[in-house]
């Protein structure tokens, strides 16, 4: 019988390596079905949401976005997401979508997405856009309808409705569950709270001021 060369198994690691991703290079998996629309029932834990045995046509459908949200409340806008909470059939597909509705003088408060890019398409109206960079840069512009803007993945971001009119966008995410953090509510309305010593030294104030904020941001109890 021939001896198996000794350099044989470098030889097939070295080929291994050469195709094979890099964990820190790699995207997402390719996808192992046609379909794998989420069971949000399920008590199964993943990363996403376990694939549901029988599907229909409206796991992949959601028509919530063709009106205007109800823009009445602190900050005069509303996001209607449509992600995968709403159309199930978004699971492992890595896209979703929402509308955001602004009132005049609306404001979209500086939140940031941590799992996906954003961007946003007008649909009527002018709003003053932007983000801020790790670098503390902030990246700025007024956008208007048919106009198209971008928000990097994980950076802080804002949109305002300075017009006299209302405003709107429909905004897309490479992702099926971007996943929203407001600062505002992040710091001030927390679960357990955030200790006021720690706000008070990061915003360089007083307790009061910490106090005043977390009455005014703090969901209401009922």
């Amino acid at each position: 019988m021939a001896k198996v060369s000794p350099l044989l198994p470098c030889a097939v690691m070295a080929l291994l390596l050469s195709v094979l991703p890099f964990p820190s290079i790699a995207g997402d998996p390719d996808f192992l079905q046609d379909i794998c629309v989420a069971d949000l029932a399920s008590g199964v834990k993943v990363n996403g949401f376990a694939c549901k045995a029988t599907v229909t046509e409206d796991d992949f459908y959601f028509k919530g976005l063709g009106a205007a949200g109800n823009t009445n409340n602190t900050y005069g806008s509303l996001v209607t997401g449509a992600n995968v909470e709403k159309v199930p059939g978004l699971n492992t597909l890595g896209v979703s979508m929402s509308r955001i509705d602004y009132a005049p003088g609306g404001l979209n408060a500086p939140h940031t997405h941590p799992r996906a890019t954003e961007m946003v398409f007008v649909l009527q109206g002018a709003l003053d856009v932007g983000f801020i960079t790790t670098g503390n840069k902030l990246i700025s512009k007024t956008i208007a309808a048919g106009d198209v803007f971008v928000f990097p993945r994980g950076l802080v971001h804002f949109q305002k409705n300075n017009g006299d009119g209302p405003a709107s966008v429909i905004s897309a995410f490479n992702s099926q569950f971007p996943g929203t953090q407001s600062l505002a509510m992040t710091l001030f309305g927390a679960t357990p709270p955030v200790p006021n010593n720690v706000l008070t030294k990061a915003f360089q104030v007083g307790t009061k001021e910490v106090e005043k904020i977390k009455s005014r941001i703090a969901p209401k109890k009922t």
